[in-house]
């Protein structure tokens, strides 16, 4: 049932919070990121706004000014608050904002609990179900801005300690793989969900590429630091010379360097740079500089979709793994391309020919960011496994670095 899933994806945003302390919940390190407890409120503040407003007669809101507190950005329902301002709210409390998503909880159960399913309306079916999807994204959010608040305290605390998984393990060997000349659809064909910016679905012409069948590895992204590469600008876009250079770059976000020998910050605390491990936390920018470095190129999102099977997503490390942290390549054929990290692409986050955003609010979702921002694809090791598709687009500015991003390498034939 529809509220079983519900249920079941409220609880486990709820589970991923359980290693906080009160402390950690309210702590803002970035404008990017922000406070767990904002992103608490906030997908609860989407069922409200969107659904229980709408749809539950007499529907009484937990807190007025909750509209204005944990409306991110969709300016069509309210004014939201600032997005650097979710670190100034001491108050509400923690205690406080869980008592609004069992709020919240109850009143979608009066909604949904206690009707037969098939009396649902198609509209209230198709929010709901956004609203869960927009929960998993928050999920995998939660877990990349406590990361980025952990590393910020010299403590470097310990968010789930290591697993048994994430032992030293040699990456599969780089090979490539060919795939010839193609005219092919792109984008989302199906009849389940979907984002709107993965349709319309269209014809492109794809020319002859190879694509590596792993992520590049930590190793590998060290050959490029210790050859000078991020102080070389023959490797680098102009404004992404520029801004390694206004923000200092040397290494991927997390990495120090400590007797001589690199570490990275993780959700497990602070640990020795494991070479065979996929390279995480590179910004477009870095990723390629990388791949002019390497004599290659950033595949295009086409290509990407093209090559993908969904029959591999069953095998990839997603949120449930528990891990939270890329593993190294194991096997043959196409490896890691769901799971263990976002794949930057060389492609603009632009419209699909015949794109047109939804009416009201909700059209603000994806279509008004479809400017000056890179595609990514494929998920991380924090993006639920239910959650992606082969048609998913991800998309961040080209200097973002702190969500889960690596390196898949594409070479013209």
């Amino acid at each position: 049932m529809l509220f079983d899933h519900y249920r079941q994806i409220r609880q486990q945003t709820e589970a991923l919070c359980q290693p906080l302390l009160v402390e950690d919940y309210v702590i803002q390190s970035m404008d990017d990121v922000s406070p767990p407890k904002w992103h608490l409120a906030h997908v609860s503040w989407f069922f409200e706004t969107f659904i229980l407003q709408k749809y539950l007669p007499g529907y009484q809101p937990y807190q007025e000014q909750f509209a204005c507190l944990f409306n991110s950005y969709y300016k069509g329902v309210g004014k939201p608050l600032p997005r650097p301002r979710r670190g100034l709210l001491s108050r509400p409390s923690v205690t406080e904002i869980y008592r609004y998503r069992a709020y919240v909880d109850e009143h979608m159960a009066a909604l949904l609990a206690t009707l037969p399913e098939h009396s649902y309306s198609t509209a209230l079916q198709e929010l709901v179900t956004l609203g869960l999807n927009h929960e998993q994204q928050h999920q995998e959010l939660l877990l990349t801005d406590i990361k980025h608040i952990f590393a910020q305290n010299p403590l470097q605390p310990v968010y789930q300690e290591k697993t048994a998984v994430l032992e030293n393990q040699e990456a599969a060997p780089l090979q490539w793989i060919d795939f010839p000349e193609s005219e092919t659809g792109i984008g989302y064909a199906g009849s389940g969900f979907h984002f709107d910016n993965e349709v319309p679905r269209h014809r492109v012409l794809i020319p002859a590429f190879s694509l590596a069948n792993r992520l590049v590895t930590s190793g590998e992204y060290l050959q490029f630091i210790d050859d000078g590469g991020y102080e070389n600008p023959l490797f680098w876009l102009s404004d992404g010379w520029a801004f390694s250079r206004k923000a200092s770059w040397q290494a991927p976000l997390y990495w120090q360097k400590i007797d001589d020998r690199w570490h990275v910050m993780t959700l497990h605390g602070l640990q020795p740079l494991v070479k065979d491990q996929p390279v995480c936390h590179v910004s477009y920018y870095e990723a390629n500089a990388f791949a002019a470095w390497a004599g290659k190129r950033l595949p295009t999102e086409m290509e990407w979709e093209y090559s993908a099977d969904e029959s591999r997503i069953a095998g990839g490390n997603f949120l449930e793994s528990g891990c939270f942290h890329p593993r190294p390549a194991a096997g043959d054929d196409m490896l890691q391309q769901f799971g263990d990290l976002w794949e930057w692409t060389q492609s603009p986050y632009i419209p699909y020919p015949g794109y047109r955003p939804a009416p009201g609010a909700i059209g603000e979702y994806n279509g008004k960011f479809m400017c000056n921002q890179m595609v990514l694809r494929g998920g991380s090791c924090a993006t639920p496994a239910g959650h992606i598709r082969k048609t998913y687009r991800n998309f961040f500015y080209p200097h973002n670095r702190w969500q889960f991003m690596g390196i898949r390498l594409a070479d013209d034939r």
